[in-house]
C-alpha cells in the first residue's frame, strides 16, 4: 500500500511561506505576460476567460464565501471586540484618508495616489489576525475576526469614496458589491454545511484572480510602484496597529494585553483587486490603478512582516509573554458562552492551549 503522494516541486508551499504569497507571485507572473506578451492570453476561448478576464467573477465568489464564515450567533463581547478592531482599524484610517483627498485630490501625496492609500488601510489580513490572537489571545480576540470578514473586499473603500463625493460611485456600484457578501452570509447561516463546503475557495481562486489582475499591470508600474508600496506598509503597520492598540486599552479596557491590537496593522491581500473593481465603477481612478496595485500588493507583502513583530514586541515588553508563549495568570477561561460561538474560526487556526486562559488581574494593570 504506497504513501501518500508527495510534491514533485512544492509549489503551493513555496507560495504559502511567502507572507501574501499566493496572490503576490501569480500578480507577478501576470505582469510578466501583460508586460512582454499582452497578446499571448487573447487566444480566446477558456484560456482568455481563466487567466486574462476572470478576476471579477473569482473576485465575487470569494467576498461571497467569506460571507458564509460569518455567524449571526457572536456573542457580545465577541462583537465588542469585532466593533472595536473595525472601528480603529478600517472606519477611522478611511475617513482621515479621505480628509486627506479633499485637501490634496485624487494623486494623493508623494506619489501614493488616493484610491492606493484607501485600499491600503482600510482593511486587515484575517489569516494573520487569527494565527497570532490563536496563539496569543482568547476567543474574544479570534472573534474579532468578523471585523477582517467585513473589511475584507473592496465594498469600504467604494463607500468612503462615493460618500465623499471624491468617487463617483452609483448606488448599485455600491449594491452589486455587497449582495455577495450579504448573500454568502445569509445562506452560511441558513446552512452551515456550506460553510464547509466552501471554506477552499480563498486557496483555489485567488492565484487565478491573482493572475488576472497582472496581466493588466505594467511591470514599470510594480518597480515603481513597489519601493513607494514598502514604504508605505512600513507607514500603515504602526500607525493602523496603534490605533486598533488605543481601542483594545481604552475601549476593551485589555490592560497588558493591549498589544495584541497591533497584530491588526496590516493589508489584507485581497485589497490588491480593490483598485480595479473601484476604476470599474469610477474610470476615473483608471489611471492610477496598475501602480496602486503594486503598492497595495507591496503594502501587504511588508505589513505582514512588521505587524506581528510590533504586536509580540509590545505584548513583551507589558509582561504579557514569557519564553514560550503567554504568561499564565490564575483565572477562569474567558468568555466561554461565547466559545461556541467562534467554532469556526477555530476550525481555521490551530492555536496553543496558552492562549485560551483568560487574563483578568493581568489585563487591569495597564
Amino acid at each position: 500500500m504506497s504513501g501518500p503522494e508527495k510534491s514533485r516541486v512544492p509549489l503551493f508551499a513555496t507560495m504559502q511561506r511567502i507572507p501574501g504569497g499566493l496572490m503576490l507571485i501569480p500578480l507577478i507572473l501576470g505582469a510578466i505576460f501583460g508586460t512582454f506578451a499582452p497578446g499571448a492570453l487573447g487566444i480566446g476561448s477558456f484560456t482568455t476567460a481563466l487567466f486574462q478576464d476572470s478576476a471579477l467573477p473569482l473576485i465575487a465568489l470569494l467576498i461571497f464565501a467569506t460571507g458564509t464564515q460569518v455567524s449571526l450567533r457572536t456573542g457580545g463581547p465577541i462583537l465588542a471586540h469585532a466593533g472595536t478592531v473595525l472601528l480603529m482599524k478600517s472606519l477611522i484610517p478611511a475617513t482621515l484618508v479621505v480628509l486627506l483627498g479633499l485637501g490634496v485630490g485624487l494623486d494623493g501625496l508623494l506619489g501614493v495616489s488616493l484610491l492606493a492609500l484607501l485600499a491600503s488601510m482600510d482593511n486587515s489580513n484575517g489569516g494573520l489576525w487569527l494565527a497570532f490572537s490563536g496563539q496569543y489571545g482568547d476567543e474574544r480576540d479570534r472573534g474579532a475576526y468578523v471585523a477582517s470578514a467585513v473589511n475584507d473586499g473592496p465594498f469600504l473603500t467604494l463607500l468612503f469614496l462615493g460618500a465623499s463625493g471624491l468617487g463617483d460611485i452609483p448606488f448599485l456600484a455600491l449594491l452589486g458589491a455587497i449582495v455577495p457578501f450579504l448573500l454568502g452570509v445569509l445562506v452560511g447561516n441558513v446552512d452551515a454545511e456550506w460553510r464547509k463546503v466552501v471554506q477552499p475557495v480563498p486557496n483555489i481562486v485567488i492565484p487565478f484572480f491573482a493572475f488576472s489582475l497582472g496581466t493588466g499591470i505594467d511591470l514599470g508600474d510594480i518597480v515603481t510602484g513597489g519601493v513607494t508600496g514598502l514604504l508605505l506598509g512600513l507607514v500603515i503597520a504602526p500607525f493602523t496597529g496603534y490605533l486598533v492598540y488605543l481601542g483594545y486599552r481604552y475601549i476593551l479596557r485589555r490592560g497588558t494585553m493591549s498589544g495584541l491590537g497591533f497584530a491588526a496593522g496590516t493589508t489584507a491581500g485581497n485589497a490588491i483587486a480593490t483598485p480595479a473593481v473601484v476604476a470599474a465603477a469610477d474610470p476615473r481612478f483608471e489611471e492610477y490603478v496598475g501602480t496602486a496595485t503594486a503598492q497595495v500588493a507591496a503594502s501587504a507583502l511588508v505589513t505582514a512582516i512588521v505587524a506581528p513583530l510590533l504586536a509580540a514586541y509590545m505584548l513583551k515588553r507589558k509582561g504579557a509573554l514569557r519564553l514560550g508563549g503567554v504568561a499564565e495568570e490564575p483565572g477562569d477561561a474567558a468568555g466561554t458562552g461565547g466559545a461556541a460561538d467562534t467554532a469556526d474560526a477555530d476550525d481555521t487556526v490551530h492555536h496553543s492551549a496558552g492562549g485560551l486562559a483568560d487574563r483578568p488581574e493581568q489585563e487591569q494593570r495597564a
